[in-house]
């Protein structure tokens, strides 16, 4: 028994080492399912910082119409999102006062 596993060691090693190598290979931490899986992260990730960019751009440029220079038509937009006052798809008309 031990003369057959002494001739057959060379196989038995390489054997074991494929199947070592074919395991981390595909599983593990450095492994391909693991590269997929970190891929599909990366991806999701870029796409929330592509949103939240846009987010950004946009406060700072609602900011900018506060701060820099008051827009009046900003500001009526915030008062009726805020108080309610109005409703969408409404119609504004605007009456003058006669003076006769």
């Amino acid at each position: 028994m031990l003369l057959k596993i002494k001739k057959n060691l060379l196989i038995y090693l390489f054997s074991f080492l494929m199947i070592y190598f074919l395991i981390n290979l595909f599983g593990g931490e450095r492994g391909l399912f693991s590269y997929f899986k970190k891929k599909h992260e990366l991806t999701n990730l870029k796409n929330e910082e592509d949103e939240l960019t846009k987010k950004i751009v946009d406060l700072e440029f609602k900011n900018s119409l506060l701060v820099d220079k008051i827009d009046l038509d900003y500001i009526e937009t915030l008062i009726r999102k805020k108080f309610l006052y109005g409703r969408d798809n409404e119609t504004i008309y605007i009456l003058k006062k006669d003076e006769s």
